[in-house]
């Protein structure tokens, strides 16, 4: 089994910061870290990081597309083009986003996905699908479809995930049948996530209860916090079991409600995201979005209406963007980018620098920007 050696690196990973550091990749797993001084192990391949962070490969469980593809385009380019794509943002792991589409058109992008893992892909990993609508409240659609906007179906969410596995799936709790489709969620180990919604902190405890524990991109297209009424943001805020996501473009919130969001949820319950879209790492111009046309000037995205479709984030830019308002140390701030989304979805071995976990881990300049991506222990960039 092939060995491969990274030395003099600054090893970043949650609750832990090493300078002039190594660390061994055996196979595909971590074999050890080497504080400095320690004696190192012979290997097949040395790397020097020359002092560059070594941190877990980024995991985004919130993106519909990139370079002008998006997942619903449902073909096996597009899959393999933003998977490619999304390495170059340090992104080691997706959860291929869905929108308020068809079924058929649904059935398509699993299809997609699921040919694309099964032919030794040389992009990001896919773990499973992010299910995006389409059981949301037509009153909060955002950007979403609503001509394909549903009531929530059980037996829909068994017919896709019977083509490749949901990891989670956002809708609004507040609809007919949807406390008991957050327990048939659970129950097939599919994340329920409270998105697009005007429920009330009241139908937040309940669906808590049974088993929700995410907050899809926190804050936007929710009700919001009110000092008479505590709303789905003031919930989040509240509830220590809920995780958060976070699209920190600038556009989506504010800096204050970002630096607010990690004082009170900490980096342990929140997740960086992108909600990228197709126009993610390509000009201004216009694009398609589930069907409808979305504008992008100065790197924001909008429909005709006006209304914020999606974002164009590079993964790497959030991060950065996070640490410049919150000033936390990145051994922290780490977690809300993989360690975080691997916990909460079951995602075995993944999120951490340490012996026994998958290498999937990057090297990352001061400025965060990505300079060397491995994923199951081979450099991919």
């Amino acid at each position: 089994m092939k060995k491969t050696l990274i030395k003099n690196a600054h090893v970043i990973s949650p609750d832990m910061d090493i300078n002039n550091a190594s660390v061994l990749i055996e196979g595909k797993l971590i074999a050890g870290i080497y504080a400095p001084g320690e004696a190192l192990p012979n290997a097949d391949i040395a790397i020097d990081a020359e002092g560059q962070m070594l941190a877990p490969g980024f995991i985004d469980i919130h993106c519909h597309g990139s370079a002008g593809h998006d997942f619903c385009d449902g073909t096996p380019e597009a899959v393999d083009a933003i998977a490619k794509n999304k390495l170059k943002e340090g992104v080691t792991s997706i959860l291929a986003t869905t929108l308020t589409v068809s079924e058929k058109q649904l059935t398509s992008a699993l299809k997609a996905v699921s040919s694309y893992m099964s032919a030794d892909p040389e992009g990001a990993k896919i773990p499973g699908i992010h299910l995006e609508g389409p059981f949301i409240n037509p009153e909060c659609a955002g950007a979403q479809n609503p001509e394909f906007i549903r009531k929530p179906d059980i037996e829909m969410i068994k017919r896709l995930h019977s083509i490749f596995p949901i990891s989670k799936v956002s809708y609004s709790i507040e609809l007919e049948g949807a406390m008991e489709f957050t327990r048939q969620l659970a129950e097939l180990d599919i994340m329920p996530s409270c998105a697009h919604s005007a429920a009330k902190y009241s139908d937040l405890k309940k669906a808590s209860a049974l088993g929700l524990k995410h907050m899809t991109h926190f804050c936007n297209a929710m009700s919001p916090l009110h000092h008479l009424e505590f709303g789905l943001v003031g919930g989040g805020m509240l509830n220590k079991d809920i995780f958060v996501e976070m699209i920190c473009d600038g556009i989506h919130l504010c800096p204050e409600m970002i630096q607010l969001i990690f004082e009170v949820k900490g980096p342990d319950k929140t997740m960086l995201i992108t909600d990228a879209m197709r126009a993610a790492g390509m000009p201004d111009g216009k694009y398609d979005l589930g069907g409808m046309s979305a504008t992008v000037r100065d790197g924001c995205a909008r429909l005709e209406s006006g209304c914020v479709a999606g974002s164009t984030l590079l993964y790497h830019k959030g991060l950065k963007h996070v640490r410049d308002i919150t000033g936390l140390p990145l051994k922290q701030l780490i977690k809300a980018t993989s360690w975080n989304q691997a916990r909460s979805l079951g995602l075995p071995r993944l999120g951490k620098i340490e012996s026994g976990f998958i290498a999937d881990i990057i090297l990352l300049d001061e400025d965060l920007n990505p300079s060397v991506i491995f994923v199951d222990g081979k450099p991919t960039k």
